[in-house]
């Protein structure tokens, strides 16, 4: 039976960075250009979530081709 955890991993992984990009267009948009300390505020912190929801993603991607790649090359 073949297990298909690493494409999973893949794969949310990629959710996880589409659902990165979406939060910072939805929640921190584009900036004023000249907004008040308030609006900068709430736009680094959305932007800082969003920054973290895509690298966690980023990392989670690469987690499952790395180990796709090792289940492979152990196999041989």
């Amino acid at each position: 039976m073949k297990s298909y955890w690493h494409l999973i991993i893949i794969a949310s992984g990629f959710v996880l960075i589409i659902a990165g990009f979406v939060y910072n267009v939805v929640f921190a948009g584009i900036p004023y250009q000249d907004p008040p300390p308030e609006l900068v505020a709430r736009y680094n912190l959305h932007a800082a979530i969003a920054q973290t929801i895509t690298t966690t993603g980023i990392i989670t991607m690469l987690a499952g081709i790395v180990g796709s790649i090792v289940r492979r090359l152990l196999r041989r």
